[in-house]
């Protein structure tokens, strides 16, 4: 505890920032792999997360590299937009929102068996859970930056 007091305050909260900025890369990573290589055309939805998690596979890298802990007021909301966006896809994907108002009418459907990997974890599923991950993980870097 006392050499945690004598770091920046900056600082401190850099471990819980970086892990942000590997769940953003890896998701983005992943995305372009199951859209490029696979060729799965992702649907309407996978393109809204997308605009949500590539600006925070950016901006979170280069946070991490400067240990700037001070840009979770501004990757927070990208999370959380990302987060509901996610959060309807797994919705549609669960069968809990009727299939006739799915915004999904080009490339694969959101409730089809293409919208797994690694024999069977659901996309939107993963989706949503990178988005919530990310936004705990910058809650947990501003309440170690604000003390």
């Amino acid at each position: 505890m006392a050499e945690e007091a004598a770091l920046p305050r900056q600082q401190t909260g850099w471990g819980p920032l970086f892990a942000a900025w590997l769940i953003a890369l890896l998701a983005s990573l992943a995305v372009l792999f199951v859209g490029e290589v696979m060729g799965q055309a992702p649907c309407n939805l996978c393109w809204f997360q997308r605009a949500f998690m590539f600006p925070l596979a950016i901006m979170l890298g280069v946070a991490s590299l400067r240990a700037d802990a001070a840009v979770w007021p501004y990757a927070l909301p990208l999370a959380v937009g990302g987060g509901l966006v996610a959060g309807f896809h797994s919705l549609l994907y669960l069968g809990l929102i009727p299939e006739r108002i799915t915004p999904c009418s080009r490339g694969v459907s959101c409730t089809s068996a293409d919208m797994t990997i690694l024999s069977g974890l659901p996309l939107p599923l993963l989706a949503l859970a990178a988005f919530v991950a990310i936004a705990v993980l910058l809650i947990i870097t501003r309440s170690r930056t604000s003390a």
